[in-house]
């Protein structure tokens, strides 16, 4: 980048020597530094995470999965990545295990699908082969702290150590705090298994209806 500037610099010297100047006080090239802020809207802040490239994620996505649902939810679910079918057409926490958050929403929490926010970690899915990697969450990590900070949830759902570590910076092993309240930022955070979990262990149902009875409670 360094050499590219003083390219451009020596170009700028020559086309000026040529017009018969010999001394100069012209400013040197400067590259225009990107803006870095997050807009103050959920609109807005959808669209520019649909055209982030900042990490290898972009190249492996069909679709970026964005945050949906009340704009002032005071509950908000975080999950950890999209599925496949998240990817494939765009939308968040679907597929079986959408069907199955959507169940605990309406039938244990008795709010619609609608009524709450739903978000994940990572607004990418990876590739099959490819690991996530800590680069690929700190790089989404904005996007998430922006939507808790626009919509102001009264409780997070964490579904999964991954989502749960990444609100909290908590490490503790997962089934030692499921089903914790926590407190962070202001915030209530309760950690749970991911839907995801549940259809590869259907007896853990039992254990997340008891966790979506103590939020219903709180709520």
């Amino acid at each position: 980048m360094k050499n590219l500037k003083n390219a451009l610099l020596l170009k700028q010297l020559y086309q000026l020597k040529q017009l018969g100047y010999k001394y100069t006080s012209v400013t040197a090239y400067q590259e225009t530094e990107p803006d870095l802020t997050l807009p103050d809207n959920l609109n807005f802040l959808e669209k520019q995470a649909r055209d982030c490239h900042l990490c290898t994620l972009s190249k492996s996505r069909q679709k970026v999965v964005f945050g949906e649902g009340n704009f002032n939810a005071n509950v908000m679910f975080v999950g950890d990545t999209p599925s496949s079918s998240d990817d494939s057409i765009g939308k968040i926490f679907t597929g079986r295990s959408g069907e199955m958050l959507t169940k605990m929403i309406e039938n244990v929490l008795q709010l619609h699908r609608k009524d709450v926010y739903l978000t994940n970690v990572l607004k990418c899915r990876s590739l099959d082969q490819q690991s996530i990697s800590p680069t690929h969450a700190h790089t989404c990590h904005p996007y998430l702290l922006k939507e808790i900070s626009l919509v102001q949830p009264k409780v997070i759902i964490a579904l999964g150590d991954m989502a749960y570590y990444y609100l909290t910076g908590d490490n503790t092993e997962f089934d030692n705090i499921r089903g914790t309240v926590q407190k962070q930022d202001g915030y209530t955070i309760i950690p749970t298994y991911h839907p995801s979990y549940l259809l590869r262990n259907p007896s853990a149902k039992k254990i997340v209806l008891e966790d979506l009875l103590k939020i219903k409670g709180l709520l």
